[in-house]
């Protein structure tokens, strides 16, 4: 592996000690809480919750985490053995705290808790109506406090026996001439009540609530849950059986009882708190009324994201897909779809709703602007400008134009001899135009996708690239295709026109070296003219946000030239309109595993495999399709494009060999263990491998080829990361050393070394 030099390692060391430092003195003064702690009281550091059956209880640890959930107060949780938010309370609480320690405090102070704050017999009631609650009823309980006189610590341990649980007989319910009854018997064919089941408070409330569910998607907006009652009877039985009855409790209003169906629909494209809606015009359109002073939005292009139709019944679930949908549009801040009943004299058989559906637009232009500071591992550092001006709404049907305009200069702040103050120049300006629907010679229905319309994106960008002392690269790029989403979790694009055009220009004599010395890497340059189909499927379970188990994929599949190939003749390389054209296929996947197991505490693994292959026109897949390994969010351990491919290992003298260290076959695999710090500073371990090779050997780059022994050519390695989490704002540094180095001679790939980490500052989580 290419050594950092000597400046960069001081750097990545000195802040490595220094984090270190900072945490280590942290952890020692917060370990020191002892002192503040009362002579007579005792600091409550644990509970136990200890359960004896006098049956067999197939989900013991799930009812001991729900009984120490229900246990108060909590107990004072310790970080990595100490207690912070203790020390800082404390340390604030003084004669005269100081400003830092009343900012500390402010921040992650925690008031102690002591062993004489708990009353253990309250406690005790608690568990035991929690028990019954589950079917235990008659149950023991009994309770005591362990005091630590050494460490001023107590826990509290309660013991439970559990006595036999009662268990359903029957469960029916009560018959009644009211329409309802048969509505609600109709549903009891998914009913969550189970013959034999234990008794349970929990799943009876669950059921009124799926009920609930049922009703109001059979259109009874006035029903509740709490109208509907269960009775139990056990004087039938002695070796702890009931019964189980259902029915609604007596006086429910008679507007509850009935559904309702959707007499009018209103919409409001341009809603304003300061307009009176009944001065505005109303547009008659798909029997529904358009009120807007002015055409905001035309009616026939929002139609289609309204599901709310007149004469439907009342449902939820098309409420809530409706205002689904409308949010995606990307034109309005707020969706607000408001119901109000309507007189009808006919009250006994059916009520009448106006649905209101009200639209708060997003300022229609903005201009955002963006700063960067820009640090490469090639050495390269400087300042870069980004503007973007969005028109929303720009035809008056939901469009959004976006046009980017980016600018960057770097220079060379590390190297030597000639390399040393090499400059580089980046211009690129970007649009894109967004329909909310699909542009299609076919008319769909809008009902055809059922949870999202699907957008059309066109996109043309052009940038320019100056490196001094080596080239000058221009491109053009242009995309048509379609986004959407399948379900809450999948989403779709695809693109059945990518045009990427590139220009390699004013060539030096160094950088002709350069490609003259890899044949590969010339070839990768020649064919400019790319133009094909790509397809991205993603699967995102990660927006359950409270699951303990998380899956994330992401699978992309492009195909190039296939199409020109039977516009184009003549001996290869075929051209179209005299521009070599690329042909190859490219397949990949991102799969992520999240395992939420405690609080805020996770382990993310990943796992990456791709692999591009060129045929017909091509020998090598383009340069800008290929895969690299290393950085920031690869494999840590190494600076980026510095890994691999395979074996191979640039000699010291080619500063500039990060071009050539890429490959058209990438495997890799990340594991990582998330834990909090203090506040919003997170903690990491991680371990990362990976690398990139070529399926076709290429006699520039010694080693580069991928073969059966690819598990030992993979680089390794891992560290420690600090990630401040500002509401899903992610701020990262990562520390890390490489474990195995495949560029080394065999025997010697085990390198473990820990004298020159790398320290990878970036946005966001990795994976």
């Amino acid at each position: 592996m290419k050594r950092m030099n000597n400046t960069k390692i001081i750097f990545s060391i000195s802040t490595a000690q220094i984090v270190l430092a900072l945490l280590t003195v942290l952890f020692l003064y917060s370990c020191s809480v002892e002192r503040f702690i009362p002579d007579d009281e005792f600091l409550y550091t644990k509970e136990t919750v200890i359960l004896t059956p006098d049956s067999v209880v197939n989900d013991l640890d799930d009812i001991e985490l729900d009984l120490k959930a229900a246990l108060r107060p909590e107990p004072v949780s310790s970080v990595l053995g100490g207690y912070p938010g203790l020390y800082f309370h404390y340390k604030a609480n003084r004669e005269k705290p100081g400003f830092i320690n009343k900012f500390l405090n402010k921040k992650m102070g925690k008031e102690p808790v002591y062993a004489s704050d708990i009353q253990t017999y309250e406690m005790e009631q608690i568990l035991l109506n929690r028990l019954e609650n589950k079917g235990f009823f008659y149950s023991v309980a009994n309770s005591e406090i362990v005091r630590d006189t050494t460490n001023k610590e107590a826990e509290a341990i309660y013991r439970l026996r559990l006595s036999k649980p009662y268990r359903l007989k029957t469960f029916q319910l009560d018959t009644d001439t009211l329409p309802v009854y048969s509505k609600i018997q109709n549903s009891l064919s998914e009913t969550l009540i189970k013959p034999d089941m234990r008794f349970s408070l929990n799943a009876m409330k669950a059921e009124r609530e799926r009920i609930d569910a049922y009703l109001k998607g059979e259109g009874y907006y006035n029903f509740n849950s709490s109208f509907l009652i269960f009775e139990t009877d056990t004087n039938q039985y002695k070796n702890k059986k009931f019964d189980l009855y259902l029915r609604l409790k007596k006086d429910v209003p008679q507007k509850s009882i009935v559904p309702y169906k959707i007499a009018k629909v209103n919409i409001f494209p341009n809603n304003r708190v300061d307009v009176d809606s009944t001065q505005l015009d109303t547009t008659r359109f798909a029997k529904k009324d358009f009120i807007q002073d002015e055409v905001y939005f035309k009616p026939k292009r929002l139609d289609p994201f309204v599901l709310i139709e007149e004469g439907d019944l009342y449902s939820p679930a098309t409420s809530k897909a409706t205002g689904r949908r409308l949010g995606s549009i990307g034109a309005y801040k707020f969706v607000n779809i408001r119901y109000d009943e309507l007189e009808n004299k006919d009250e006994d058989s059916l009520g009448q709703l106006a649905a209101n559906i009200y639209l708060s637009p997003l300022n229609k232009r903005a201009v955002r602007a963006e700063v960067k500071a820009v640090t490469k591992s090639n050495g390269f550092s400087g300042p870069g400008l980004g503007l973007t001006f969005i028109n929303r709404n720009l035809f008056k049907g939901g469009e959004t134009l976006n046009i980017s305009l980016d600018g960057a200069y770097e220079i060379q702040v590390g190297g030597s001899g000639n390399n040393q103050g090499s400059s580089s120049i980046q211009l690129g300006v970007s649009s894109s135009l967004i329909f909310p629907r699909m542009l299609f010679p076919i008319e769909i229905s809008k009902n055809y996708f059922k949870y999202d319309i699907p957008k059309t994106k066109m996109e043309l960008g052009v940038s320019y690239l100056n490196r001094t002392q080596y080239f000058t690269l221009g491109s053009v790029e242009a995309k048509f295709g379609y986004v959407w989403q399948a379900n809450k979790y999948v989403t779709h694009e695809i693109n059945p026109v990518s045009i990427n055009y590139v220009s390699l220009a004013n060539t030096t004599d160094a950088f002709d070296d350069i490609l003259e010395a890899n044949p590969f890497l010339q070839t990768s340059f020649d064919q400019q003219f790319i133009s094909g189909l790509t397809y991205s499927f993603i699967y995102n379970g990660m927006v359950d946000t409270g699951k303990k188990h998380q899956i994330y994929f992401n699978g992309n599949f492009e195909t190039a030239g296939n199409s020109l190939s039977l516009i184009a003749g003549g001996d290869k390389p075929q051209t179209i309109f005299g521009l070599e054209y690329a042909q190859f296929a490219r397949i990949d996947g991102d799969i992520r595993y999240h395992f939420n197991f405690a609080e805020k505490q996770t382990i993310a693994a990943r796992l990456f495999a791709g692999v591009g292959i060129p045929y017909g026109n091509s020998d090598v897949v383009p340069y800008t399709k290929q895969y690299f390994a290393g950085g920031p969010y690869s494999v840590r351990a190494f600076r980026t494009r510095s890994l691999g491919p395979g074996t191979y290992q640039p000699d010291d003298s080619e500063t500039y060999s990060y071009y050539d260290q890429t490959g058209n076959l990438r495997l890799e695999a990340n594991l990582e263990y998330r834990f909090p710090l203090i506040s919003l500073l997170q903690g990491a371990f991680f371990v990362d491998a990976g690398n990139v090779w070529n399926t076709t050997d290429n006699e520039a780059l010694e080693g580069d080829t991928f073969g059966s022994d690819f598990i030992n050519q993979l680089g390794i390695g891992g560290g420690f990361g600090m990630r401040v989490d500002i509401q899903s704002f992610v701020i990262r540094l990562d520390l890390a050393a490489p474990f195995h180095d495949p560029s080394l001679a065999e025997g010697q790939r085990w390198s473990w070394d820990f004298e020159n980490p790398i320290l990878n500052f970036a946005i966001g989580y990795p994976f």
